[in-house]
Parts: C-alpha cells; structure tokens; sequence
C-alpha cells in the first residue's frame, strides 16, 4: 500500500502531522522526516520490530550501526554521561545541526542500556554510539513528545543517492515506508558530518555538511567577560586575558584562535557598537595592549549557550545572567575568586581606570590554575 503523505509547509498541516507521526511510530511504523541535511527515515529506538524493518528497508548490513535521533544535548549526556570536554563544546554549538556524533556509551549508567538488547545490537559498535539532533522543528516536536530516541537513517537503499525531497523518498522507497512528512526540499542538500569524537580530538568519518574547519573552530575553548555595558571593566578583561593565556602558551595574541582558544566580551545590558571608553583606551595603551577597535555586545543566548566560561565583574551580573538562563549557572562565575564585585570606573578619572584593570589583572592570575585546565581540555595543549 502507498503511504500516508502529510504536507507540513503549512503551520496548521505541521501540528496535525505531528501528532499523526509520533501515533505512528509508537505503533511501530516506519516515518520519512525531512531534515536540514537530506530526508530520513526513523522509527521507535524502543520497537525491536520496528527498527529491524528499518534495516530490511535500508538494505544496511547489521554490523553497521544507524543513529539516534535525540532531542537535545541533555538528552546525549545520558546516553553518553562520560563525555568529554570536546563533544559537549560541539553538541552545544552545533545542535540542532549537521553534525552526528559518535560518543563513548559504555558507561554502565548510559541510557543506551535500557533500549531492547536487538536495538543496542543495531546502533552501539565497539562501545560508541551514533548521535544527532536534527535542525528540523516537525522532527523536533515528534522527538520530544514521543517515548524515547528514535533510530534514524538517511531515507534511500544503500548504495543509492540520497534523497532530498518527499517525492524522491517515494520513488525510492514506495511502499515500505508507512508515513511520509512532506517538508519540501532540504536546506543543505548533503548529509551530515558524522565525527568520532574523545580526548584526543575529532576524528571524521564521513565528511558533511561541516568541514574540518568547522569543527576546529567550534570545539574551541570560549571564554566569556561580562560587565554591564560592554565598554570598561569587560573590554579591559577580555584584552588582559588574551595577554596572560598568550603568555602561558608562548604565542601572540592573534594566534590564540588557531591554538582552540577564542575569548570574548559582552555586557547584561549593552548597546551593540559603541567603542570602549576613552579611559579603558588609555589604560590598556599604557600597557602595551589596543582597544581601539573595541565594539560592544549585548551578551546573547548564543553567546552564553557557546562560553565555557562565563566569568562576571559583580555579583549582580551573575545573578541576572542565571536569572536568564538558570541553565548555565555552573559555568557561570564571579572574576573574583574571592567573590568580590569588581566597582564600575564609568565616569572616575584615569587613575581609577588605572586601578581597576590592575585589580582585573590580579584577579585573571588568580584564576590561572583554573584556566589552564580548561585549557588542557583542547586536543595537543
């Protein structure tokens, strides 16, 4: 029998589909989602059945695993509660996106150990599993209101070309497939990078729609200074940071970002553009360091979600930034690591500039030993 094909480019079509596709896979069908990389087919991680169609569909032999479709990055930490400082920095930067990654899952208390013992059999190969969150919001929505992870696979036989719309999904796969989400072309038009990823760096096993630079860059350590507006006490951090870690790792300063160390400033309430002040100026200039092409930053979801460290001039700072995204309290720190707030020089003279980028200073040295483990964290430091 043909299947069902739902239209979803419409925002009243996408809800009804939604409910129709996860019905679909808890009754052990097999559903065709379209996705931002190439159209897939996915069915229930919990359906022993249900997942060995998809196998007998794909035409894949059982010793080549498929992924698990999750729906977000807490969603990998059980099923990979081990893993590194690397695969975290890319899941949270590139999730929902293109990239699959394979993570070590042998952990006694992985979630992969409660699929059904045929499923584990079909996704985990030498203790690693295949993992990815689709940029895709019907996918999405299915994920997070269905039970469990779904196995997804590329919707095409193997050996044959990808399919990037419903209408090449049918006329590859016909009527082995129970459901078809109809989305319209994919955005990308290729598959996704699919990259092992541990301590020792990325290792790519299928190129994609991320490049190896992409990868590079994204797995870079990020370190984030936040003041208020993003024009005195955080642009004068984020330079005299730059110095020490420059330092520490006998390279100019301009060269932190190809050694996987990117620092940034922003502010809780700062109007995108403005130059620093004349005084944070003057002050780093005095010690051999240039602001001059200082331009503020309101401190984005983006930013946070992507800092490793989110490190605060005051208490209040903090406090509004936790208060905004109480997920990142843990990463989220006051400079001072005696907790103290570091006072505001806006509109004091030179001298109290002066003072306060040396009492920024002191407190940077003071978190060294912490910066240079989470600088450790970066495959070849």
């Amino acid at each position: 029998m043909a299947p069902l094909v739902l239209d979803i480019e419409s925002p009243e079509m996408q809800r009804d589909s939604v409910h129709q596709a996860v019905q679909a896979i808890a009754e052990g069908q097999v559903v065709a989602f379209p996705t931002e990389t190439v159209y897939g087919i996915g069915a229930s991680a919990l359906n022993e059945d249900a997942v060995n169609r998809l196998f007998e569909i794909k035409g894949r032999p059982e010793n080549q695993p498929m992924t698990l479709a999750i729906k977000g990055y807490e969603a990998a930490l059980d099923l990979a509660p081990a893993m590194c400082p690397l695969s975290r920095r890319l899941a949270r930067r590139t999730w929902p996106g293109p990239l699959t990654l394979v993570l070590d899952a042998s952990n006694s208390d992985s979630a992969v150990f409660q699929l059904p013992e045929f499923v584990q059999q079909r996704v985990i190969s030498n203790g690693r599993v295949g993992m990815r969150v689709p940029q895709n919001n019907t996918l999405l929505d299915v994920l997070e209101l269905s039970t469990g992870p779904l196995v997804l696979t590329s919707a095409n036989r193997s050996g044959e070309a990808d399919t990037v719309t419903a209408e090449e999904v049918i006329e590859q796969l016909g009527d082995d497939v129970d459901l078809v989400l109809n989305g319209g072309p994919c955005q990308l038009n290729t598959p996704s990078t699919v990259a092992s990823i541990d301590n020792d760096g990325i290792n790519i096993l299928r190129q994609g729609a991320l490049s190896p630079e992409d990868l590079r860059q994204l797995g870079s350590v990020m370190i984030t200074l936040v003041c208020t507006g993003n024009t005195c006490r955080s642009p004068m951090a984020e330079i005299l940071l730059k110095k020490l870690l420059a330092e520490h790792l006998d390279c100019e300063l301009n060269e932190l970002q190809s050694r996987g160390i990117m620092v940034e400033s922003a502010g809780v309430a700062a109007m995108n553009g403005s130059p620093a002040s004349a005084e944070s100026i003057q002050s780093m200039t005095e010690v051999g360091l240039d602001l001059k092409d200082h331009a503020s930053q309101q401190l984005t979801p983006l930013l946070a979600r992507d800092a490793d460290w989110i490190l605060t001039m005051t208490n209040s700072h903090r406090d509004a930034i936790i208060q905004t995204w109480p997920q990142w309290i843990n990463k989220t720190t006051v400079l001072a690591p005696s907790g103290h707030d570091i006072s505001d020089p806006i509109g004091g003279p030179l001298e109290v500039y002066k003072a306060c980028a040396e009492q920024i200073k002191q407190f940077l040295e003071g978190r060294m030993p912490e910066l240079k483990t989470l600088i450790s964290s970066i495959p070849g430091q």
